[in-house]
């Protein structure tokens, strides 16, 4: 017996409710937990973001401003590297440079841990992107080894400071002042003007010239006759009374000091004078002092050296005479006849004799 149709409507309308429950469970369920999570990555990333991206900022700030100290801990200050035009755009680019980099770093790493936390949440399996990501830095790592090793030794050298745009340094094959700091290269011009760019990844050593302070070295030659401790005490004059002028006061940081004998050459005695200085103006120091040494020597009547060199001259007394006209004057004749020397061809004969004795009877 086949059931009442108000029985039949009631099961349906028991099944279609209990599968639109189930539908709207799931759409509920997909749209309040999915979303939510991918918004609660989004929204975590942004913010690490935004708080990363403003402490780069502020200390990229402190760099540019010079809130480092220069020379150390306990250094002496020194007011013409703090206003110096260069020191200023040394210390922007290289907070400019390093903020760069950091931020783009920053950027691309939570970029990616969003898009991977994102897919992961949809039900994407992300196994094989990470694969892919894998070999794709193994090729990449061989393929550009030398342009990621320029990227990373100009990235270091940045944060370390080793060099700025003003700087005079030694690369090695190229020497000048630094023009540009970049990731990739660095530019400098030499004293000839010649503009080098040397690739940091090729940088093995830095010398730095003007960095903190410098040193102005002076070789003074004098002559074997003078005093030693004369001299000494007139270039100490001579180095006090730069020093205490109140045009070059600015440039020396400490007192002029006389080393005493550096060498004692073939034609002279070598004195060193050493002036510690501001960073770049030890030439400057140098020319002022030779200038001003010159003067002093003549003033003081200090002879500088001149080469030295020992001549023998020969007695005409003691040359040869000639010999009456009634003696032998012919040269060769007095010399004398002598035997002709043993040849080649003699000695040979002898070596095939004490081999072979017949050998020179039959000819052979």
């Amino acid at each position: 017996m086949s059931e009442p149709l108000s029985d039949v409507l009631e099961t349906d309308t028991a099944q279609a409710t209990e599968a639109a429950t189930e539908t709207a469970s799931e759409v509920g369920q997909f749209l309040l937990d999915k979303p939510l999570k991918i918004a609660i990555v989004l929204v975590v990333c942004f913010v690490a973001r935004y708080l990363l991206l403003r402490l780069i900022s502020r200390v990229a700030t402190g760099i540019a401003t010079g809130a480092s100290r220069l020379g150390g801990r306990g250094g002496r200050r020194n007011g013409l590297m703090e206003s110096s035009p260069l020191l200023s755009e040394r210390r922007e680019q290289r907070a400019e440079t390093i903020a760069s980099v950091l931020k783009s770093a920053t950027t691309l790493v939570l970029g990616i841990a969003a898009v991977m936390s994102v897919l992961d949440i949809v039900g994407v399996s992300i196994a094989p992107f990470l694969a892919s990501a894998g070999i794709a830095g193994v090729a990449i790592g061989f393929g550009a080894q030398a342009l990621v090793k320029d990227f990373l030794s100009g990235f270091f050298m940045l944060a370390e400071d080793q060099y700025g745009v003003g700087d005079v340094v030694d690369l090695g094959d190229a020497t000048g002042t630094v023009e540009a700091v970049g990731l990739r290269v660095t530019r400098l011009r030499d004293v000839q003007g010649t503009v080098w760019y040397v690739r940091n990844g090729e940088i093995i050593r830095v010398g730095n010239q003007s960095q903190g302070w410098a040193r102005a070295v002076l070789d003074i030659s004098v002559a074997y006759g003078e005093d030693v401790a004369r001299v000494q005490e007139v270039l100490q004059r001579v180095g006090d009374a730069l020093a205490a002028e109140e045009d070059w006061k600015p440039l020396v940081l400490e007192r002029p000091e006389v080393w005493g004998v550096e060498q004692m050459g073939a034609d002279a005695v070598v004195l060193r004078l050493v002036v510690k200085t501001a960073p770049l103006q030890q030439w400057a120091v140098q020319r002022e002092l030779r200038r001003r040494i010159k003067a002093v020597f003549d003033a003081e009547g200090i002879e500088f050296p001149f080469p030295q060199r020992t001549v023998w001259l020969r007695n005409e007394d003691t040359r040869p005479q000639p010999k009456p006209a009634g003696g032998n004057t012919d040269p060769a004749a007095a010399a004398g006849s002598h035997p002709p020397p043993r040849s080649e061809a003699d000695v040979s004969a002898e070596t095939t004799a004490t081999v072979d004795p017949d050998a020179v009877t039959r000819g052979l």
